[in-house]
């Protein structure tokens, strides 16, 4: 194992929720509909639907006990190989079903954590979450999973999740596929910081329609249809939820690394073949709201910074998409899926 602070993990096939619950004395009917459709979920997700049977990666760092939900789909027969498919930070790995079905039906073996912090994993909030130890816990589940020169493709934060793990270990990755990564420029040099105490008001604040404004506006360019309604659920349904107190200092927790821990200037440094898949409609930057107009509308260029990041990874190939916003694998999978197979494939 490579891992400085990770003793053995011990494997746990498991079909239920992996993630420790921060409060067992929950009284709340966590399967109420809301009047408005939202529905309340916990920290581990128990009510909420996966679409491939969930396993429990178990394992010691940093002096606690750490569960890794994953998803781990075969084809039938000798896979080809092995794609591991990782989450952006406002999803969990069930929205990569799609995807997942489509690659486990040309022949590959499909792999989906949750990251730690994410979808039905641990939470812990007295842990300090960083890059590093994301892809090293990845790492050591694909090795514990006999996982060898796989395809990492990872969407917004799994982006830098993504490019973490090629850049850290080396040996794991045959190729890399970005899907509009967050990350793509140095917001510390850009915004000014915003400290985990005002993050986690801002997210007690959230409600299921501000996840859904948010969405629409940021993602898919004010436009809003029903197929996008499932991208609500998770963070709507955590909003309301019973555990909502301390997932707000999660996702807190989340917001500093990824501000803090910027992946772009090492992008040179990346040795397998990689694809960027990139929605030029998108403008996802991070603390936009703290600068004034002028330098708002800088921030978040994809059509900008997909061709920088293009540019700086050697030999990188680039798929650039116009009018297309962050979900490139929602709002245009014709196109998504052609790149995807193609890099995949050859």
């Amino acid at each position: 194992m490579r891992l400085a602070d990770l003793t053995l993990p011990i494997l746990l096939a498991s079909a239920t929720p992996a993630g420790a619950a921060p409060d067992e004395a929950r009284t709340e009917d966590r399967s109420t509909v809301r009047a408005d459709g939202t529905v309340p979920l916990s920290a581990d997700l128990e009510d909420y639907p996966y679409p491939f049977p969930v396993q429990d990666f178990t394992f010691q760092a940093r002096g606690q006990t750490l569960h890794m939900a994953y998803m781990d789909v075969r084809p039938k027969g000798e896979p080809k190989g092995t794609v591991v498919l990782l989450h952006g930070k406002n999803f969990c790995g069930a929205y990569w079903e799609r995807t997942a079905n489509l690659l486990v039906g040309r022949g590959y073996r499909v792999i989906i954590p949750d990251q730690v912090g994410f979808g039905r994993s641990s939470k812990p909030v007295d842990l300090q979450y960083s890059f590093h130890a994301l892809a090293a816990w990845t790492d050591a589940l694909l090795a514990d999973r006999h996982a060898e020169d796989v395809i990492v493709v990872g969407h917004s934060m799994g982006g830098m999740v993504a490019t973490r793990l090629v850049l850290d270990h080396p040996d794991r990755a045959s190729k890399l596929v970005l899907v509009n990564p967050i990350g793509l420029e140095d917001w510390r040099r850009l915004t000014p910081y915003r400290d985990i105490d005002t993050w986690t008001r801002r997210n007690l604040a959230t409600t299921p329609d501000g996840v859904r404004q948010y969405m629409r506006n940021a993602y898919f360019d004010g436009q809003w249809k029903d197929a996008y309604e499932p991208l609500v659920a998770l963070q709507a349904g955590w909003a309301v939820g019973p555990d909502r107190e301390h997932l707000a200092r999660v996702s807190a927790l989340h917001y500093d690394m990824i501000y803090s821990q910027p992946v772009v200037h090492e992008l040179p440094d990346v040795s397998v073949p990689t694809l960027l898949i990139i929605g030029e409609r998108d403008r996802t930057a991070l603390n936009k709201d703290l600068v004034d107009p002028d330098q708002r509308e800088k921030l978040g260029r994809y059509d900008i910074l997909g061709k920088q990041a293009a540019d700086a990874i050697p030999g990188a190939r680039l798929v650039a998409l116009p009018g297309i916003g962050h979900l490139p694998q929602v709002e245009a999978w014709k196109r998504y899926e052609k790149a995807l197979v193609g890099f995949v494939e050859e």
